[in-house]
């Protein structure tokens, strides 16, 4: 998979080159590009926003530059079709079945914006270039940051992870809460390792038994009460679960 990745603070995306992302990158798993969208400006103060029409608080960033630095990226790729993906509070919610769904995308694009945004005529143009395969605008919470670098990392560490070779075990990914098939709607349960006993708590006797039977019932029936506890908005979304 190839990941290019447009932003005014390049040094952001160094965690990148850390842990199984940056194994993978040396792997030639994933490629990673990362683009200064100031070098795609004309100016003396490498100028990328401006005021808002029609008034209000805060700057825009401005379409030229990000116009620049997107038709440059999708010339590189020799007839390939990337998906746009700017990171924004009111875009659609990615969730973990996005993350499994962009691995078979051969090559995203993310528009990091700041300030008040990217002027909306950039994810509307490139909707329609016949040089991309989508727009995608997503969302990572109800909440706003100070701009999309921070949510790009979220998204490709969740993509990333998922790719077949990247993670070690792959069969690691299956249990993850929200994972496709039973753990869709669940978060993932207690887990634990060694001493048997540290503090006065100890390990749950039934993981000492041996018996993968009822360590995976367990382990299911952990994942249902965790997730009543505290995601009791999962329970709405899938009564079949039978929660209470």
């Amino acid at each position: 998979m190839r990941i290019d990745v447009v932003t005014i603070f390049p040094d952001y995306f160094t965690p990148l080159t850390l842990s199984l992302l940056g194994k993978a990158m040396a792997a030639g798993l994933i490629e990673v590009r990362i683009h200064d969208l100031r070098t795609f400006t004309h100016d003396r103060h490498n100028i990328v926003d401006d005021t808002p029409y029609g008034g209000g608080p805060g700057m825009v960033m401005s379409p030229v530059p990000w116009g620049e630095a997107l038709d440059e990226i999708a010339a590189s790729g020799q007839g390939r079709q990337p998906v746009l993906v700017v990171p924004t509070p009111s875009g659609a919610v990615f969730n973990q079945q996005a993350a499994q769904a962009w691995t078979t995308d051969p090559w995203l694009v993310f528009a990091c914006g700041r300030y008040e945004g990217i002027d909306a005529r950039v994810a509307a143009h490139y909707s329609k270039s016949s040089d991309w395969a989508g727009v995608r605008e997503v969302s990572i919470g109800d909440y706003v940051l100070a701009g999309g670098e921070a949510a790009t990392l979220v998204m490709v560490e969740a993509v990333a992870r998922l790719l077949p070779g990247v993670v070690g075990n792959e069969a690691s990914v299956i249990d993850d809460s929200f994972a496709a098939g039973s753990m869709e709607h669940l978060v993932e349960g207690p887990v634990f390792t060694k001493p048997q006993e540290w503090r006065g708590l100890e390990v749950p006797e039934v993981l000492l038994r041996g018996h993968h039977g009822q360590i995976a019932t367990w382990r299911a029936e952990q994942a249902r009460l965790r997730t009543a506890r505290i995601r009791p908005d999962l329970a709405a979304l899938s009564p079949e679960l039978d929660l209470g």
